[in-house]
């Protein structure tokens, strides 16, 4: 989670960024071709790359999630801090329904982070395709490139040790005869 905070302040500061300047583009610009601020909304809102990183996270820590209960109902402690009780590694492990809540609000972090990169990359894609206006495709490309990137990183970063998690657990369980 370490890496991802950082990644927070960047996406955060970058849609700060993004909002001070939309007033100034979007007044010159909603003459010329409609709103800026609907393209953008649009752009954004159907762009896979805003959802993937949640989605993904979300599904690989419900399945940590889900292939840990059996070990809870067996006695077993919980490891991750903020799953616990107490709030300290290795104690008694939070309700499902608090877990699944806990993993859900998670869910809506991260995607908060991935709507605040695409909103600024798209504020910003409009910025250079006004100065050059030859290059739409190209600036669209790198784009594109940029948001998948971002998204790649972001769904490895918060999905990746739940999924090498849940595969121990399934085999650990499967070993230890639970069900």
């Amino acid at each position: 989670m370490a890496r991802v905070k950082g990644w927070t302040r960047r996406c955060v500061a970058a849609l700060t960024i993004a909002i001070v300047l939309m007033p100034v583009y979007t007044s010159a610009q909603e003459a010329k071709e409609g709103s800026a601020v609907g393209d953008i909304f649009k752009r954004v809102v159907f762009d896979p790359t805003t959802y993937a990183p949640a989605v993904i996270a979300y599904d690989a820590t419900m399945r940590d999630w889900n292939t840990s209960q059996p070990f809870f109902r067996n006695g077993y402690f919980e490891g991750n801090e903020r799953f616990t009780l107490s709030g300290v590694p290795n104690d008694r492990p939070v309700s499902y329904v608090v877990g699944r809540q806990r993993i859900l609000s998670d869910a809506f972090l991260n995607m908060q982070m991935s709507l605040a990169n695409n909103v600024a990359d798209q504020v910003f894609e409009r910025l250079v395709i006004d100065r050059f206006p030859t290059h739409r495709k190209l600036v669209r490309t790198l784009g594109w490139i940029e948001r998948s990137v971002v998204a790649s990183y972001l769904s490895y970063q918060l999905s990746a040790a739940h999924y090498r998690q849940a595969a121990a657990n399934q085999a650990y369980a499967q070993q230890m005869g639970f069900k």
